[in-house]
């Protein structure tokens, strides 16, 4: 199969959600740059905390970082949360995968916080193991191309 074109691709919803072993299953696949938000919050970003304003701020560097990448020809899956509206829209267009596998997740305030997406690409449910769900978003998005 070939590989689809350079996307920047989304992987969001609650922390314990599957995102990050979905993301490690997926970027392989796609030979994609992954950023995963608790390493680049750990090693790039340490002046931000949680409050909505930090979060917004986050997203937008995350965005940037995946605009980068497909800028140069590759692929990107960025792996967060991305709670909100105002999160989602300070990343920018994505290929948006919504892993919808919990209804709570292991931080209270991120419950409050998290709004479920109006809009994704896929929306990856209680079924099925993350290597299907990983195969299948290869093949979507190699169709697309």
């Amino acid at each position: 199969m070939t590989l689809p074109a350079a996307r920047k691709i989304l992987i969001m919803g609650l922390p314990g959600a599957g995102k990050t072993t979905l993301a490690t299953l997926l970027a392989p696949r796609l030979n994609a740059v992954l950023f995963n938000a608790d390493e680049v919050r750990a090693n790039l970003e340490r002046d931000l905390g949680f409050s909505l304003a930090d979060r917004i701020e986050h997203a937008r560097r995350m965005g940037w970082l995946c605009d980068c990448v497909v800028r140069s020809g590759h692929a990107a899956v960025a792996d967060f949360i991305c709670p909100t509206p105002e999160t989602r829209a300070a990343f920018g267009e994505a290929f948006t995968i919504f892993v919808d596998r919990i209804a709570k997740g292991r931080f209270e305030d991120t419950n409050k916080l998290f709004m479920p997406p109006q809009r994704y690409d896929l929306r990856v449910t209680p079924d099925g193991a993350p290597l299907e769900w990983a195969e299948k978003i290869v093949a979507m998005l190699a169709r697309e191309r």
